[in-house]
């Protein structure tokens, strides 16, 4: 439901069909008009075009997921950028204007917002850089948004591209949580007000040595207790490109 324009236009391509504003709307209002989609469901994170749309009848896709008993939510960045100085990683934009943007998205309906910001393990990355100025962001993002009355999603995803170990992942996603707690908390985030959504700690899609599920929960479950503040209210794990099988297994 979060999908850009863009992502949305490259599926339907994929698929021979038109890539157009119609084509989305009709596309989100199938997925909002499920039968009994409310009882699996309890929020959905739109897009900026996506909340303001309706089904063909007039009724905004908003008062369908509240009928529904569904939080809206909106996605407020505006993508991973080349990072200046710092090859081969990425800095997640949309700060600007993003209080009024926020206000406007609140009006409309929205009660929580996603912000999202990549992490790549390679050769010598990630950089300190690149983690402080993912974080940063991270945080200002969720100042806002508790300025605003609107519950942030705070996603620091650790990729799982690479040939990396679960170590290795370990090491870093620690490194990258502990560093946007201590920014979430110098900008004065309240982190009873706030939910996570983490990668899980698992070996690169390339790694030659795998993990089975037992592995990646107790090291995700505890680099998450070493890591992460008591008072975080909710913890809402990315799939992170594992399968629907794969992200959910017991």
């Amino acid at each position: 439901m979060d999908e850009s324009n863009r992502t949305c236009n490259k599926r339907f391509a994929d698929v021979g069909i038109a890539p157009n504003e119609e084509n989305r709307r009709a596309c989100r209002e199938l997925i909002l008009t499920t039968p009994g989609l409310g009882d699996s469901i309890s929020g959905a994170i739109l897009y900026d075009e996506t909340i303001r749309q309706t089904r063909k009848d007039g009724t905004p896709f908003i008062k369908v997921l509240t009928k529904a008993g569904i939080i809206p939510g909106i996605k407020v960045d505006t993508g991973a950028k080349d990072l200046a100085g710092h090859p081969g990683e990425k800095i997640t934009e949309g700060l600007d204007g993003l209080r009024e943007r926020l206000a406007e998205y609140y009006k409309l309906g929205a009660r929580f917002a996603k912000w999202r910001a990549v992490i790549k393990i390679g050769e010598g990355i990630p950089s300190h850089g690149c983690i402080e100025a993912n974080a940063h962001a991270l945080a200002r993002y969720a100042a806002l948004c508790q300025e605003g009355g609107v519950v942030p999603i705070v996603e620091p995803e650790v990729l799982m591209d690479g040939d990396h170990t679960i170590e290795r992942c370990y090491e870093t996603t620690e490194k990258v949580l502990r560093t946007v707690f201590n920014q979430l908390y110098a900008q004065r985030v309240a982190f009873e007000l706030m939910i996570l959504k983490p990668n899980m700690v698992m070996p690169g899609k390339e790694c030659p040595k795998r993990a089975d599920v037992a592995q990646v929960a107790e090291a995700t479950v505890t680099c998450l207790l070493r890591a992460v503040p008591a008072a975080v209210c909710g913890v809402a794990f990315l799939s992170g490109g594992q399968s629907s099988a794969s992200a959910s297994a017991p």
